[in-house]
């Protein structure tokens, strides 16, 4: 019986799917563009690369030396599938997906055979690290497909496809497939001095600090408590190392025990503890290791038995871009492909599909991990994991621990937190336990669980774990109130036509903590508050709730903001800058976002919003709106002596200040955008004033009417819902303006540290 031809997809020359699949033979006569995999096999203990010489057979280059493992992608079938598959089929090799780096994608476009055989074929190319080269007796060559092996440095490979060797399938090695050589070229030959230079200098940039909090008015039960709070919260970290990354997991057990080996190992594990990752958080997660760098795996079985052999040892790959899907989706799933078997589901699989606490896995790679026969289930690839599934053993484990500390608590609220929450994680159901967390009233404050999106770039649906322990703090927490009791007040004084003003405004329940420990998915900069929850039901039904960070905001205020107020504010105002004014503004920032217009009815009648309808330049403008309408609010309720005339000044100079600390994080984001247009503002109106010594001052005379009138601007535009003139408004003002350049300059010059890195005594104290 004759086996039915391969096919395949076909696809645009831009490399999308057009949703036809045709025979292999009819897509190279007629050069129908398609894909396939290219599977490098590099020995690192000799810098060598493994060939594969080609079948005699082959329709294609044969008898002539090739990649180690190359084959179509068949219609239907994914990228690493398809090359761990090829691996298997032509040299008897059975990898796991954490052996394949992929490195980049190169589009072939050639003709042979005499002009017979077109290939125009996008190559997925992927690269397995081992230690040192397998032995040839331990392949099992695919005879139909490949007649020998050899290994050869990758210089001299290089070397003979440079100078087009007739033994050797030509490829451009001055074109995009130099790019196999100039990694392995940068792995290999990189200087360790050089190296460990840019990772101190990249670790610099966080001030080192610690953070505790008072448990004297904790009792006795929940000091207890907290013991099992923190255990549960450490499990959290297990969670998100998984979810930002497959092999992520084992990294960082390698660089950890590996981090006394040398001081270039150990600055590898400083700088990994911060990012969570091999990707660095302040700069555009680009890696800052290398599969190189990575934990090395013995596999006994992989090949062939040889005698006195131990086995196949390889490096756990990472790619060197971050996956945008990080490891909640397939790594070589699109998001054509995720829409496609998304219309195909039932609505309430959709809705599973698009969630918040599910992963997305493939059949094909389930049934290679199984070694099962092959036979795929329904016509997709794609099927829904709930995370109470997936990351089972270990939400069991954070349950358990608070169904503990649930048990030993006496305060009522965080009882039914932790016993709900508890549930949660094996229910997958978290709505009863976000009501308990947003009716929280103890004393022990606990956050924990899937909350952000961040993570998931590729569509913002998947929610990271985390935890976040804190003491709250009564005092910060009742000044809130004065803002929350006054929010109409403010509402019906607010700077713009009445015609514009709302009747009711919620503001959203707002604690102060202390912060004693955080875990999961609070790598990089450190966040100053959150607001949650983000299920949109409960929003809906009940508002949310917002949790600000005291010590956090402290510890940048003294590391990052008065070193920032000594090189840019004029040195006669210096001593205006203080905490409480700047976290004061902090509050009522937060506050501010609930006032002033939200739901508005445009020109023509219609109902809208103002988020519809400002679109792109929504989260600047409404960034800078809670900035200087808080500004405003604090000098109003200055004037009907609800807050103390002391206030005044210090207010001033420390929003000045804090104007230079957000346009650091550039101004492609909501808030560096913000701040600039307030700064320029305030700048053009002469309410802040440069000196020849490049430095900032405020004039009091001038700052009060220049932040009404932008505070006018901003509301009205907001409540007119006018796109034109929002973008008008932002091209003008958000700019570098010369006494911006110079203070950006100066920081860079006195490397003022652009956020924290915080360890917690106490926490650390329970895990030991």
């Amino acid at each position: 019986m004759q086996q039915a031809e391969e096919h395949l997809d076909v696809l645009t020359k831009t490399g999308l799917k057009t949703g036809v699949s045709k025979p292999r033979g009819d897509v190279h006569r007629d050069g129908d563009y398609h894909r396939a995999v290219h599977v490098w096999i590099f020995a690192e203990s000799t810098r060598e690369l493994l060939l594969q010489r080609r079948a005699s057979c082959k329709d294609s280059w044969p008898d002539l030396w090739d990649i180690s493992s190359a084959g179509h992608i068949s219609a239907g079938d994914s990228s690493l599938t398809s090359a761990r598959r090829e691996l298997e089929e032509e040299l008897g090799i059975t990898l796991p997906k954490d052996a394949f780096e992929l490195i980049f994608v190169f589009l072939q476009e050639c003709v042979i055979n005499d002009g017979k055989y077109i290939n125009n074929e996008y190559n997925d190319v992927y690269l397995v690290t081992t230690l040192d080269p397998i032995p040839l007796e331990a392949f099992a060559l695919q005879e139909t497909e490949v007649s020998a092996v050899k290994y050869i440095s990758y210089e001299e490979y290089k070397r003979l496809l440079a100078k087009e060797d007739s033994g050797y399938v030509p490829y451009d090695v001055n074109g995009q497939y130099g790019q196999l050589f100039d990694i392995i070229e940068k792995r290999y030959k990189e200087n360790t001095v050089a190296r460990s230079l840019t990772l101190q200098k990249q670790i610099s940039r966080y001030a080192p600090i610690s953070l505790s909090a008072e448990l004297t008015g904790l009792t006795d039960s929940d000091k207890e408590a907290l013991v099992f709070v923190v255990k549960a919260a450490n499990v959290m970290d297990e969670i998100f190392y998984l979810q930002a990354w497959y092999s992520n997991p084992s990294l960082r057990d390698w660089l950890k025990e590996h981090a006394d080996t040398s001081e270039f190992n150990k600055l590898k594990w400083s700088y990994y503890q911060i990012n969570k990752s091999p990707w660095s958080s302040l700069d555009e997660d680009e890696a800052f290791l290398s599969t190189a760098d990575s934990a090395i795996r013995l596999l006994s079985k992989a090949t062939r038995i040889v005698k006195d052999w131990k086995g196949l040892e390889y490096r756990a790959a990472f790619p060197l871009l971050k996956p945008a899907g990080a490891n909640f989706y397939p790594p070589d799933m699109d998001k054509m492909e995720f829409e496609l078997w998304k219309d195909s589901l039932e609505k309430h699989e959709q809705k599973e599909a698009t969630g918040f606490f599910s992963v997305i896995k493939r059949h094909s790679e389930f049934i290679l991990d199984s070694h099962l026969s092959d036979n795929k289930t329904g016509s997709h690839d794609l099927y829904i994991v709930p995370y109470s599934e997936e990351y089972k053993s270990l939400l069991a484990k954070a349950s358990d621990l608070l169904h503990k500390a649930g048990d030993i608590s006496d305060s009522p609220g965080l009882k039914r937190l932790l016993h709900s929450k508890a549930d949660a994680f094996l229910s997958n159901d978290y709505y009863d336990s976000d009501i308990a967390w947003m009716e929280l009233d103890s004393k022990l404050d606990v956050t924990i669980g899937p909350y952000e999106t961040y993570e998931d770039k590729l569509f913002g649906y998947k929610a990271t774990f985390e935890a976040y322990i804190g003491i709250r703090d009564d005092e910060a927490t009742a000044q809130l109130k004065l803002f929350g009791d006054n929010l109409l007040l403010l509402e019906q004084n607010l700077p713009m036509d009445s015609a514009y003003k709302s009747e009711d405004v919620n503001a959203a329940p707002i604690r102060v903590i202390q912060l004693l420990y955080n875990a999961g998915d609070v790598k990089g900069p450190q966040t100053l508050a959150f607001n949650l929850p983000n299920d949109e039901r409960i929003v809906k039904d009940r508002g949310s709730s917002m949790v600000m960070l005291k010590n956090v905001s402290e510890a940048k205020f003294k590391h990052i903001l008065l070193p920032i107020a000594a090189a840019c504010v004029a040195n006669d105002q210096q001593e205006h800058v203080d905490f409480e004014s700047f976290f004061t503004h902090t509050i009522c920032h937060e506050c501010c976002h609930g006032i002033g217009p939200h739901t508005i009815t445009l020109p023509n009648g219609q109902k809208s919003t103002v988020r519809l309808e400002l679109q792109e330049f929504y989260s600047a403008l409404e960034e800078a709106k809670a900035d200087i309408v808080g500004l405003w609010a604090l000098r109003f309720l200055i004037s009907q002596d609800l807050l103390s005339e002391s206030l005044l000044k210090s207010m001033y100079v420390s929003f000045l200040a804090g104007c230079f600390r957000s346009v650091r994080f550039g101004l492609e984001e909501a808030h560096g955008k913000g701040q600039a247009l307030q700064f320029n503002w305030l700048y053009e109106k002469g309410a802040f004033v440069w000196d020849s010594e490049g430095k900032v001052s405020v004039d009091f005379t001038k700052i009060e009417g220049a932040v009404e009138s932008l505070s006018r601007e901003i509301l009205t535009i907001q409540a007119n819902g006018d796109k034109e003139t929002a973008g008008l408004l932002l091209l003008k003002y958000c700019v570098l303006t010369e006494p911006l350049k110079v203070a950006l300059k100066n920081l860079e010059d006195i490397q003022v540290p652009v956020d924290v890195a915080p360890t917690f005594p106490i926490g650390n104290k329970i895990l030991q």
